[in-house]
């Protein structure tokens, strides 16, 4: 079993695909796409941690829906755009988690952080909008954006982020960008 983190998929949103310059040609392209990234990287037993914003648009589908299209155990943190949270799914607007040795705070939106909190961040929300301060890994704030459009439109796993060295990184602009290191 792997754990998986992913947010934004944004399913449905046609604006999405200009405001985010998404490399793809309609919404259905963008919806299939995700769902063959998603389902090629999770597995049935794999755990995927979902950090908000699943679909999104008048005419959208509903999380649910969604959630039947994508492999694994989905584990839903809220977003500013979820109305419904599939059935049977655990939610939460936040949670924390240890991952190898390391403290993790998942939620949606890193503004919103416990002002008290020591360790990493891995959140959504912030999309490819704010590289400079929201990259993939910020080290110096040690946060880990997950959005889709800076992970390659497909879930990153913990075991991957953990080979990074997370304590020596101090910025990777995208999971396909080299590190840089203190």
């Amino acid at each position: 079993m792997t754990v998986y983190f992913i947010a934004d998929t944004h399913f449905d949103h046609g604006n999405i695909i200009r405001y985010c310059h998404r490399p793809f040609s309609s919404v259905t392209d963008m919806n299939d796409q995700l769902r063959r990234n998603w389902n090629s990287t999770v597995g049935k037993s794999d755990t995927v941690f979902f950090l908000g914003d699943m679909s999104f648009g008048r005419n959208s589908r509903k999380a649910d829906y969604w959630s039947r299209q994508l492999n694994g155990e989905k584990i839903f943190i809220y977003g500013g755009h979820d109305s419904g949270i599939p059935r049977g799914m655990p939610h939460f607007p936040h949670t924390h988690r240890s991952f190898g040795g390391h403290w993790f705070y998942l939620l949606h939106d890193p503004s919103q952080r416990a002002k008290d909190w020591q360790g990493w961040v891995i959140h959504g929300h912030k999309h490819n909008n704010s590289m400079q301060n929201f990259p993939f890994i910020n080290g110096v704030h040690k946060t880990i954006n997950v959005s889709v459009e800076v992970i390659n439109y497909r879930p990153v796993s913990i075991d991957y982020v953990l080979s990074l060295d997370l304590d020596n990184v101090r910025r990777m602009r995208t999971v396909s960008d080299k590190i840089e290191r203190y």
